[in-house]
């Protein structure tokens, strides 16, 4: 063998190894945009499972305020079936609705005192309170996940594998207006 045919040889065990190289990463970027989707998923299930719970808890209390618990019920509604259907825009929708229905919940709940001082009310308020920051959190992960996964199936060269081997881009779960304004604690309260 010449000097010509090793150093062919050579380069192209080492293209073939960059392309295996760039595959790998694009999978696995494609996993933890699913993983962190499954992150999500739990968590919402999670405050699917334990809204009920406190709607139920706060009606013992809150006769004169059903069109409030109506308002959440149906935002919970609209994620569970946002989160069953992988629709991303529309979960980023009922998030929305139902993060502003627990926030005037919570606030409602202020004017009842046997409510606030009750334990399975304080309970199931701790509760979704650390699934919303536990959800937040989960949603930073995805959304980075997800500007990972669309920037490396963009990029030269690894867009040739990209669509050689039909990567997709994923979307990123974003929020309504509503939930980026800052929360006017006086309307609240008032």
């Amino acid at each position: 063998m010449g000097a010509g045919t090793l150093v062919f040889l050579g380069a192209a065990v080492l293209t073939a190894l960059y392309l295996v190289m760039i595959y790998n990463g694009l999978v696995s970027l494609k996993h933890t945009v699913a993983k962190a989707w499954a992150n999500i998923d739990v968590l919402l299930k999670q405050r699917h499972d334990e809204l009920p719970k406190l709607v139920e808890t706060c009606k013992q209390y809150m006769k004169y305020e059903q069109e409030t618990l109506e308002r959440v019920l149906r935002a919970r509604s609209a994620v569970f079936n946002a989160r069953e259907q992988g629709d991303v825009a529309a979960l980023g929708q009922a998030e929305t609705q139902l993060r502003l229905g627990l926030g005037n919940l919570f606030a409602v709940a202020e004017a009842y005192p046997d409510l606030k001082t009750n334990e399975t009310f304080q309970h199931l308020q701790t509760r979704i309170t650390g699934l919303e920051n536990s959800i937040a959190d989960r949603r930073e992960f995805y959304n980075e996940a997800v500007n990972n996964n669309n920037v490396r199936i963009e990029q030269f060269p690894d867009l040739i594998i990209a669509r050689m081997f039909s990567f997709q881009s994923a979307e990123l779960l974003e929020f309504g207006e509503e939930e980026k304004k800052d929360v006017n604690i006086k309307e609240l309260f008032g």
